[in-house]
């Protein structure tokens, strides 16, 4: 197998946001792998807690994906990085630096690893 480009792994990281803008646990879930860990700014969440998220709806309002970066780590395994631009219902415009890693199981590509990383002050 060959590992994939950056539009097909974009296109799945995509998903993500959209099903988080729909408020779809189904898609949310079906793009996470069982053994999901996300490291946030809260805390540490698995796959169920990701998705659980979105059962009182909606949890971004809309998005961009800035500036993304895909590193090859084998075939199977990818790691995409890139800055976040979103908006909750009825927020401020927010940022997040992402971090996201992608594993090909059984055929197809599932999320195993994403981290969330507030923009600090510049570097001097």
């Amino acid at each position: 197998m060959t590992a994939p480009d950056i539009d097909e792994i974009l296109a799945l990281e995509t998903a993500v946001w959209q099903a988080l803008s729909d408020g779809d646990v189904a898609a949310d879930a079906a793009l996470l792998a069982n053994d999901f860990l996300g490291v946030y700014p809260t805390g540490f969440a698995d796959a169920g807690e990701h998705a659980g998220q979105l059962d009182h709806g909606p949890t971004v309002a809309e998005f961009r994906i800035e500036s993304p970066i895909l590193k090859v780590l084998a075939d199977d395994h990818v790691v995409l990085a890139y800055d976040a631009a979103y908006r909750r219902p009825d927020g401020p415009e927010e940022r997040m630096y992402v971090s996201s890693i992608w594993s090909r199981r059984d055929g197809r590509w599932v999320n195993v690893f994403s981290q969330d990383t507030p923009p600090g002050d510049a570097v001097p």
